[in-house]
């Protein structure tokens, strides 16, 4: 195997039934242990090396046990075969299992080789160790693969390449590389490439590897390109807005990071997600373990890993952020015609922070990072995109309960754009993080999309001075900043300019179940000096309206 690319297996020939080597399929379900005493069960499609009774090994995968050789072995049966690298792959697969035979056969080995290699081995045999060769080859080769055959024009490699090549430097490569030419005319060449380079089968691959000796360094870089012109649309754009708000957040403090879309099945399965079911997960048919067993539906478990990894680093400290593709299934889209409409792939952007804001500075304390933090920096992709929150769109508690505490940022229509919250611990504990970490997901597909239909307006500067106005609500415990917020913007949308929230109260000297904000509105007209009375008069609805629907009070 090591010297000829050939895997072989060496059977005790005293111990094959039946005295027979049968190669075939055997029923689904048939029960297999192999050489590493692992049990497994044979599907109708992984092909078997059998005796006349049983199953002796997964054919260039693993021998069976009981199908090796051992110190009282004294006749051995020598197996040499090619076998599809399909077959091979997906038996490996199906089992898990990766071996050296394996990993060549899934590759394609030289169907040619197999009688040469088997004789090597018995040489072998009889002049290291003394063996008496004492029957026949038998040689069972059905269907003899064939050398392909490739049609290759001069003209065709030239314009792939870039390059005029001589034609005798042409036919000289592929004559060392033992590809025989059949025919030659004035065009070209029609070839015959051995068996074994399962990787050349069409023109393209053969002018790769004439390139590939030929030198890449030796094709000059032209004097002149030639373009066509195209007109940009929503995909440049969208790349455009990525760039910038990845530029942004790089500015802000972020680093990016970039994780599998692959994903470990336990993440989701028995999880009890409300927003990612394990029902909605894409899976892999034959996944290479079950670390890279489905598609991820969110990027929030990359990104956990990718913290885990630091803090376990000692790096304790991160602001991160990912562009990446989610996927999910939902079967009731799914239909016989076409049945990829159960499928969708959604771009997002996520933002992950956790640690300490500042540390180890003489200028300031330190100081831990927060929900608020991450809820800003949400604000500014936004606001960078041209996208203003509280008009059309608003800001809900959120229901998702990968989160202890989120908000959401919706359309009028109840779409998600945004959620953002802290990481609820139980999810934490999956990872052994110990810390607070806060994460927010922006749909960045439905995002720029809003972005794209929002037009931009050029305002002249106000020259009329704006006004501050403070109000000091008494409110239930439960009412929120946001609903302030959104009401204000409804009461006035013309001259409302901004409103703030500068502080928080509860406890002493407030009835039970209450809290006091303290609330600072901007006001200002571009076209005029506003007076006391236009300023009341706005004031005076703005207290009724909040009034009216929380119920509050002024202080």
């Amino acid at each position: 195997m090591m010297a000829y690319g050939q895997p072989l297996h060496c059977f005790d020939a005293d111990m094959v039934d039946g005295h027979e080597i049968i190669v075939k399929t055997m029923p689904s379900g048939t029960p297999f242990v192999t050489l590493d005493g692992v049990s497994h069960n044979l599907s109708d499609k992984d092909l078997a090396i059998c005796n006349a009774n049983d199953a002796m090994c997964i054919a260039g995968v693993f021998g069976g046990k009981g199908s090796g050789t051992y110190d009282s072995t004294r006749n051995v049966v020598l197996e040499s075969a090619y076998f599809h690298p399909t077959w091979i792959r997906k038996s490996a697969r199906r089992h898990g299992l990766s071996t050296d035979a394996s990993f060549r056969f899934e590759r394609g080995i030289d169907p040619n080789g197999v009688i040469y290699a088997l004789k090597q081995a018995a040489i072998m045999a009889k002049e290291l160790a003394g063996a008496k060769i004492s029957m026949e080859i038998a040689d069972v080769y059905p269907e003899p693969i064939k050398d392909f055959s490739v049609e290759l024009k001069y003209g065709y490699v030239n314009s792939l390449i870039g390059k005029d090549i001589p034609q005798e430097t042409v036919k000289s490569i592929v004559t060392s590389l033992e590809m025989k030419i059949v025919e030659e005319d004035a065009d070209g060449l029609k070839l015959e490439v051995p068996a074994y380079r399962v990787d050349v089968q069409r023109p393209c691959d053969v002018v790769e590897d004439i390139l590939r000796i030929y030198g890449y360094n030796n094709v000059e870089i032209p004097t002149s390109l030639k373009s066509s012109l195209v007109i940009k649309g929503a995909e440049d754009e969208k790349h455009k807005m990525q760039n910038l708000i990845s530029e942004q957040l790089i500015g802000a403090g972020f680093n990016e990071i970039m994780n599998n879309s692959l994903t470990k099945l336990a993440y989701y399965e028995g999880a009890e997600l409300n927003e990612y079911p394990e029902e909605k997960s894409v899976r892999i048919m034959n996944p290479l373990s079950n670390d890279l067993a489905l598609m991820r539906q969110t990027l929030l478990f990359g990104g956990l890993e990718t913290i885990a990894h630091n803090v376990n680093r000692k790096m304790p400290n991160l602001h991160i952020f990912e562009f990446g593709n989610t996927y999910t299934y939902n079967k009731e889209r799914q239909t016989d015609d076409n049945p990829q409409r159960g499928y969708m792939e959604e771009q997002h952007l996520g933002l992950w922070i956790t640690g300490k804001r500042v540390e180890g500075s003489w200028a300031h304390a330190n100081e831990d990072s927060s929900f608020y933090e991450l809820k800003a920096n949400v604000q500014n992709v936004f606001a960078r995109l041209g996208v203003q929150i509280g008009g059309a769109l608003v800001t809900k508690n959120g229901e998702n309960n990968i989160f202890s505490k989120s908000l959401n940022i919706e359309n009028r229509g109840g779409k998600v754009i945004a959620q953002m919250g802290i990481i609820a611990g139980k999810q934490l504990k999956k990872f052994g993080i110990e810390q607070p970490v806060f994460y927010a997901d922006i749909n960045w597909n439905a995002l720029t999309k809003l972005a794209l239909s929002a037009k931009i307006q050029f305002k002249e500067a106000s020259k009329f001075p704006a006004v501050s106005r403070d109000l000091a609500l008494l409110l239930d415990k439960n009412t929120e900043f946001a609903q302030i917020e959104q009401i204000a913007r409804q009461t006035e949308k013309k001259l409302l300019k901004s409103v703030e929230l500068f502080d928080v109260y509860e406890g002493k000297n407030l009835p039970e179940g209450k809290k006091s904000y303290a609330v600072n509105f901007i006001l200002q007209d571009t076209e005029k000096t506003m007076n006391d009375k236009q300023i009341e008069a706005i004031m005076n609805k703005l207290i009724a309206n909040l009034t009216k629907q929380l119920n509050a009070e002024l202080r």
